[in-house]
């Protein structure tokens, strides 16, 4: 079938908006109707290349939409709505049987090469040329194939564009707060990056109890959406803010998430951890960046640093967790939705959250 897609061809951009034939769906594969995609900064570094990707490629990996086709033995049935997430998991390899889907070897190998689970390629450009896949998603077109296992059931009654926040946002940053961070009662937290993967972490650390929640960022405007959204605190991103940080939460915060993906703004949530407490880190920096910490107070000091890959959830069993905190008022998802756009905005839709100007927008197909 043809459709729509925004393609990547060359590092820097822009996206082109093509018509792209889809191969139908091989066994344990979907074809799916794509409602609503969200602009996420992994999307962008893959445009400014801070991550490398094969190209050409169909961007976009936080999608929801509704099942048109199921190949043989897949697990869907046509009209099922479904949030699609970016690590196509297995479910069979050593860290998927430890519990840790995130980690998933295959589902690892497949996004790093472009390609289905399967090892297959779905799309065609005019020219013959075979566009990659965006982690297993490719959400930047109005229908796309994917692996069942980056698909997750969710009821038909939740609106598509709030849907597929959960895909990345959601998964990642509240799973951030409640899984890796394990935010509890009493806890002092603090945000730095307050995009829409920090601003679910500053919802789910309020949904855990935290008596503190110090939210960071550069932008003044995120700060006073973050506030609105439940954070007790805000403080501007720069040289000072570990002291302000400090200063808040009475010697520094317990647990500290780090969304930036900034080598540097990890080393000041570093610094602003208190004694005994733990860092995250969600964002994901260039490659070639490293970081300086001091060795000593690792010990000394019994500080946990910890990386975070899609918050540490299993999409089948935290996805509809987090839907129903959403519905019972208590994960105010829709707070992070900025703008909602067509297909064929969606470069001016990078250019906004490139600059701070968006916090989440989603391009929602006709």
């Amino acid at each position: 079938m043809k459709t729509r897609g925004a393609v990547l061809t060359a590092v820097g951009g822009p996206l082109e908006i093509v018509e792209l034939e889809l191969d139908p769906p091989g066994p344990g594969e979907l074809l799916v109707r794509v409602h609503a995609t969200g602009l996420c900064h992994s999307d962008l570094s893959v445009i400014d290349g801070s991550r490398i990707r094969p190209l050409p490629m169909v961007l976009g990996h936080e999608a929801a939409g509704e099942v048109v086709e199921a190949g043989p033995n897949a697990e869907f049935a046509p009209g099922d709505h479904v949030v699609l997430s970016f690590v196509p998991a297995c479910g069979a390899c050593r860290r998927c049987a430890s519990g840790r889907q995130a980690l998933c070897e295959p589902g690892a190998a497949a996004n790093r090469d472009g390609t289905l689970l399967s090892g297959q390629r779905r799309w065609t450009l005019p020219d013959g040329t075979r566009p990659h896949h965006h982690l297993g998603v490719s959400g930047f077109a109005e229908y796309t194939v994917i692996s069942d296992r980056s698909a997750t059931l969710v009821p038909k009654d939740l609106p598509l564009d709030i849907a597929a926040l959960f895909g990345c946002a959601v998964l990642t940053g509240a799973g951030a707060a409640f899984y890796s961070a394990e935010v509890k009662p009493g806890d002092r937290v603090a945000v730095f990056g307050l995009g829409g993967v920090g601003l679910a972490a500053v919802l789910a650390a309020v949904t855990a109890g935290a008596t503190q929640v110090v939210a960071v960022d550069v932008v003044e405007h995120k700060r006073k959406l973050a506030l609105r959204l439940g954070a007790t605190h805000e403080a501007a991103g720069g040289p000072d803010v570990v002291a302000h940080v400090r200063d808040l939460t009475g010697g520094g915060a317990d647990k500290v998430i780090d969304t930036t993906g900034v080598a540097a703004v990890l080393e000041q949530a570093y610094a602003a951890t208190a004694v005994g407490g733990t860092t995250v880190t969600v964002g994901l920096p260039h490659p070639d960046r490293t970081v300086s910490l001091p060795a000593l107070n690792l010990v000394a000091e019994e500080r946990t640093l910890k990386g975070s890959y899609l918050g540490s959830c299993v999409p089948r069993r935290d996805v509809p967790r987090f839907v129903d905190l959403y519905r019972a008022g208590r994960l105010p998802v829709d707070g992070l939705l900025s703008g909602r756009l067509g297909l064929d905005e969606i470069n001016d839709g990078f250019a906004k959250l490139a600059s701070g100007e968006a916090v989440r927008q989603v391009v929602v197909m006709e």
